[in-house]
């Protein structure tokens, strides 16, 4: 069995966000008033082996050890589906 988790990777809400920024400035100046603030993040799919680590464990691993900057990131994840 095959676990995919999503792992979404933002800046912490203390962080300013040049490129979010930006783009908020380019919507707004497109004529979309309404829209106050956009944030940029990314994402990794990972495929999982639940049999051999836990996923929430693993998911914790690589995001701290390779995938998040502490001093400006957070990260949460999400299950998105079981493959037989």
């Amino acid at each position: 069995m095959t676990v995919k988790a999503r792992i979404f990777v933002t800046y912490k809400e203390s962080v300013f966000d040049p490129q979010g920024q930006a783009i908020t400035d380019a919507v707004q100046s497109l004529g979309h008033p309404e829209v106050e603030k956009i944030n940029v993040g990314k994402f990794f799919d990972v495929q999982l082996d639940p049999a051999t680590k836990s996923v929430a464990q693993t998911v914790s691993e690589i995001s701290e050890q390779l995938l998040v900057n502490f001093n400006l990131e957070t990260y949460r994840y999400e299950l998105l589906e079981e493959q037989q």
